[in-house]
């Protein structure tokens, strides 16, 4: 039975398997919550946004994705549930270990603002040879510093 059958293009279907890294701060500022929102939003319809699955950056990405019909994955630290806004939950009870299976999942990463564990996640994919895509985050090498949400998510998408 033929009926109305979905096919996607090449394109589309290399879009829509990308996995995106969303990292940044448990504890994310005002400014730094937003920030991840509008990126969570551009990433829901070009892929699936992959996050350590708790608040602050992390809830705000999975937020954002999730108004915009995006699906969420939150690789957690623990037996958790997470942030309300995550659709497949997986719970490693690896504590920050768990940062290296946020940053293996993706194919590339987009760190917002974010403190010591971002800093981890950070140099782990710059070791798995990761790109990395920097909102107001840490300035160092290897980090491809972007202005604007649109630029972190266009990067990130041209690389695929």
């Amino acid at each position: 039975m033929m009926g109305n059958t979905l096919r996607l293009s090449p394109l589309e279907k290399n879009l829509s398997s990308m996995q995106i890294a969303v990292i940044g701060a448990a504890d994310a500022n005002a400014d730094e919550y937003a920030t991840a929102c509008t990126v969570g939003a551009l990433i829901a319809s070009r892929g699936t946004l992959v996050c350590g699955g708790l608040g602050g950056v992390m809830e705000a990405a999975c937020k954002g994705a999730r108004e915009h019909g995006g699906l969420t994955v939150g690789i957690l630290p623990d037996t958790s549930n997470g942030n309300p806004y995550l659709d497949v939950i997986i719970r490693t009870g690896l504590g920050h270990a768990r940062n290296v299976l946020v940053v293996q999942s993706a194919d590339a990463v987009i760190a917002v603002g974010g403190s010591c564990g971002t800093l981890s996640e950070i140099a782990i994919a710059l070791k798995m040879k990761r790109p990395v895509y920097g909102l107001k985050t840490w300035d160092i090498a290897g980090v491809e510093h972007c202005a604007t949400p649109e630029e972190a998510v266009e990067r990130a998408i041209s690389e695929y």
